[in-house]
């Protein structure tokens, strides 16, 4: 999930920046050295939102720089176990689907993207359901809940595993269809008794 989060850390403002506003420099030398650091206490840095005070800085011999301490306000993401996520289909293999969403990437296994086993398809690089005709490829966008979590250092070696075996979950193109299809049969039931009581009166 997203969250803001508010942190206190030490930055570095260079000579050359001496001159503008000092709380737009804080906000801009943070942006570049901690976005897309992974905090294992907060998640995933995205981007500094707000300074919110800094100390007094301080000058180290034979730096130019002066060093704040500063306390500040960053977005963070921060992935849930049973978090339900909207992710787009990045890359299949014969094992699963690599699918991304916001700054992660996750993993949703083969046995876990539907109800019924889908089939790998290498040559068309799809997933199929024989059974129902439903396919999923590259570009496809899902809805998944989060199962299991791992954290590292890096997004990169973090890793993420999710499911769509559950009620509304699955492709979004499959959700709308199942949507239209339960909508559809109080409908007709509906019509059935209208013309159940129209032979009636009839009679």
């Amino acid at each position: 999930m997203y969250k803001i989060a508010t942190v206190e850390d030490m930055v570095r403002v260079p000579p050359k920046r001496f001159g503008e506003d000092l709380d737009e420099v804080i906000k801009s030398e943070l942006n570049d050295t901690i976005a897309g650091r992974i905090d294992k206490t907060v998640g995933i840095i995205i981007a500094v939102t707000e300074v919110k005070e800094h100390k007094e800085g301080k000058i180290i011999l034979g730096d130019g720089g002066i060093y704040y301490e500063v306390v500040f306000d960053v977005l963070v993401f921060q992935p849930a176990v049973h978090e339900v996520v909207d992710a787009i289909v990045k890359e299949l293999t014969e094992f699963g689907a690599f699918v991304n969403f916001g700054p992660m990437d996750g993993l949703i296994h083969i046995s876990q993207i539907a109800e019924s086993f889908m089939n790998y398809d290498g040559k068309n690089k799809m997933f199929v359901d024989k059974e129902s005709s439903r396919t999923m490829k590259e570009g496809d966008v899902v809805r998944a809940r989060i199962v299991t979590v791992s954290i590292k250092d890096r997004v990169s070696t973090s890793k993420v595993g999710l499911t769509m075996r559950q009620p509304y979950l699955g492709k979004l193109e499959w959700l709308e269809k199942d949507k239209e299809k339960a909508a559809g049969k109080p409908a007709k039931e509906k019509d059935d008794r209208k013309d159940k009581k129209h032979k009636e009166a009839k009679k």
